[in-house]
Order: C-alpha cells, then structure tokens, then sequence
C-alpha cells in the first residue's frame, strides 16, 4: 500500500479537482456551497461505504473591495488586503509604525487618536512554522490594541515571508466591549516601503475598506467512511478543512490536505484486508474563522470520543512529511512503535512527545481524542499562505503522493492496532458551537 500511494498522484488529481472545478471557498459564500457539493460527489466517487453531511452555522464574513495608498508629496498606491473579520470604513490619516506588537501594547490610551497604527513585525521563517506564532499574534491581537490606543484604523506587515507583492489575510479578533476598526495587511515591498517613508518625517495613507460581517451562515462537515471489518463502530479519523481564504484558490490551505486524505482512505479501501476499524475522512467546515467545523464535530460526537481511536489532520501545505508523534498513552506504545517503523522508509523521523493536534482536531483532543502529528516540512508554506498565489502549482505531485503513503500508513495500522490506541474520554465541558 505503501509502494502504490507513490506511484499514485490520486491526492494530486482530487486536489486538482477540488481547486480547479471549485476555487476559492470562503466560508459561507455560494463556492463554498459548491465545495460541499463536491465533496459529497467526490467521496462517493472514489467509492467510500458511507457519506454523509454535518451541519455548521456561523457568523458570515465578506470581502468586496479594498483599496489604500500614500497620500501628499510622495503620493503612491500600497497592495493590502482586508483581514478577515474587518468592518468596513474611511480613514485618511497618519501613520504610527510600531516595531512589534508590544511596543503598539505599551501605546498610552488615546495617545494614537486620529492616526493609523502599524505594526512592522516581520516574521520568522521555520520548517515547523514555528515563526507563525509571533506573525499570528499580530493580527489577532493588533486591531484591539490600536482601539485602546484610539486608532481609527490598524494596518500590519503581512504575517508571511515571501518578499512578493501579494498581502497575506487572515482572520482577527476584536475584544468585547471596543468598537472594531478597519483593519488591514501589507504585503511585504509595501510594509517596507511604509517604513522608509516614515523614516522621513509624518506620514498620511487613505485607507478604504468595503468588508463586514452579514447575517450567518450554514456549511457542512463532508464526512466518508470506509468501513472496518470487525470493529467498524470504532474510527480512526483523518482530514482536512474544505474552506479556504478567497484570494488564492486553497490549494495548500487546505486543498491539499483533502485530496491526499481522501486518497489514503481510499487506497485502504482497496486493501485485500480490511483493517478492523473505520477509516473516517473529515472535510471539516469553516476553519479558518475560527475551527468552527472541528468544534461542531467535537459537540456532535463528544459522548463517543471513545470510539474514536485517534485523530490526525493535515493543514500545513504539501511538503514532505519529516517526523511522526503521537499522544498514544504508554498501554499504546507497541502500536506507536509500529506506525514509526512503517513510516521510516518514507524519511519519516519518530519524534516522541513533540507537536500537538491539528486545529480542527484540537477542540476533540481536549474532550480526549487521542491525536497524531505527521509533520509536514512548511519552510516555504507561508510564502504562499493566505494569498492569492496559493494555487496548483505550489504542490509538488511527488512531495504530495509522499504525504498520500504516510497517511494511508498511518490511518491503516491505527485502524488494525490491537486494543485501545488511547482516546479517553474526560469530564470537559464540550465546546461551544
């Protein structure tokens, strides 16, 4: 199976599919419908035992347009893009850099009323993506530090590392109680360019923003299972999130992780020997606002968590997979062992205890899914990540079929493991919807 998944560029032909036929999926929007429709058809297609539909509801998010540039002497356009989660809005004023998010933290209240904040943090890059952290914080956290501070807008370096003129967006959050602001990022030239230009005395940028929340939405968690020969109540479950950002056309985030899923499960399906548990493919809803496909499941099934033998879910690109860890419990460690030794001659390290779940299978994992990582090599993920060059042809066919062995490795040995791999579950309060 193992041999067949890297002659196979399956994932890559169902990854193709998906960002081809479909394209941008921004939760809620009519593709994103679209893709909920093909998935459906999809995991039908490639012949999995049993399909069905989740429902997800959600506060509803658009982007129409988004335009800023320099103002006065030095008059010129800046590329950006809405973070999502942003109102709309004006605002022509001047600009206050800030070197990193502290520093705009530390800004005395009111002391940046009637200006813009911007924050010119750059990110690190990592093969872990261990840079996003810092780069991630800045948006999420930025837009309410500026309101503190009485900005009338919040712009930020991109949090990627390419140095293209593509901004990078991504979701933000408000903190109760402040009257959100327009919010923004700069791709890179143009956070370097607003730099220089500060450097040489005050600054003024337009900024205008057509953008806002809109009623809710419903999408579905696309589910196919391929059954187990004796023990099919029990699951192993792997996956991807089906929505995307609407700039690019999701390939890396998360197409990727779909097709090469659904392929593993698929090759499995065709093994002469069943393995004894099911093998459930999740194309989880809504993550990218907030993991809200990934907390709906956890809310379904959080009474059979138990029946659930482990979770993995690939969000991290297409690179090839370089290390493999688990949160099986020491009763588990044989089965572990095993899955390790599978995976080696794929170049696949065994790294105990390090990494955690992926984000749609986190809000499981803390009801007591048992989870696994199968690291993906992300150096040059977030040059692409949340822009309009996460297409096609940022996937590697061969680095992809990589990934399709390691999962179907994986979820086949998980799913034939004799006893329990180590979901428990525990007296959590289960997610909120």
């Amino acid at each position: 199976m193992r041999e067949r998944a890297l002659a196979s560029d399956l994932g890559y032909r169902i990854t193709e599919s998906l960002t081809t036929e479909v394209g941008p999926r921004l939760a809620g929007s009519e593709a994103d419908a679209r893709a909920v429709k093909w998935a459906e058809a999809k995991f039908k297609e490639l012949g999995f035992d049993k399909v069905w539909t989740e429902p997800v509801t959600f506060p509803k998010w658009e982007r129409r347009s988004e335009r800023a540039e320099v103002l006065g002497a030095h008059r010129q356009p800046l590329a950006l893009t809405a973070l999502g989660g942003s109102p709309a809005g004006q605002v022509e004023a001047e600009v206050v850099r800030f070197a990193d998010l502290a520093a705009l933290e530390a800004a005395p209240a009111g002391s940046l009323a009637g200006k813009i904040a911007f924050v010119d943090y750059r990110m690190e890059r990592a093969r872990d993506g261990a840079g996003y952290g810092p780069g991630g914080r800045v948006r999420s956290r930025g837009p309410s530090a500026a309101i503190r501070a009485g900005a009338s807008a919040f712009l930020m370096r991109s949090a990627g590392t390419d140095s293209h003129r593509n901004p990078h967006t991504g979701i933000t959050r408000f903190d109760d109680g402040l009257t959100p602001i327009p919010s923004a990022a700069l791709a890179a030239p143009d956070a370097d360019q607003l730099a220089r230009l500060s450097a040489r005395g005050p600054i003024k940028v337009s900024l205008a923003l057509d953008c806002g929340w809109d009623g809710e939405a419903t999408s579905y968690n696309v589910i196919g299972e391929i059954r187990g020969k004796s023990k099919p109540e029990e699951v192993v479950i792997i996956g991807g999130h089906l929505d995307s950002w609407d700039l690019g056309t999701g390939a890396i985030d998360d197409g990727a992780g779909v097709g090469l899923t659904m392929a593993a499960a698929k090759l499995i399906g065709q093994t002469r020997l069943r393995p004894a548990r099911s093998v459930r493919v999740i194309a989880f809803a809504n993550e990218e606002q907030g993991l809200h496909g990934g907390k709906a499941y956890a809310l379904k099934h959080a009474k059979d968590v138990a029946k659930h033998q482990i979770g993995a879910e690939s969000d991290f690109g297409a690179g090839r997979i370089y290390a493999y860890s688990s949160s099986a419990p020491d009763y588990a460690q044989a089965a572990d062992k095993q899955i390790a030794e599978a995976l080696a001659p794929l170049g696949i390290e065994h790294t105990p205890g390090k990494g955690g779940p992926g984000p749609d299978i986190s809000p499981f994992a803390a009801g007591g899914l048992a989870w696994a990582r199968l690291a993906q090599d992300g150096s040059d993920y977030f040059d692409y990540h949340h822009t309009p060059d996460d297409t096609l042809d940022k996937i590697d066919p061969k680095a992809l079929a990589q990934n399709v062995a390691a999962y179907a490795v994986f979820a086949y040995l998980a799913a034939s493991a004799e006893g329990d791999f180590g979901s428990r579950a525990k007296q959590v309060t289960p997610p909120e919807e």
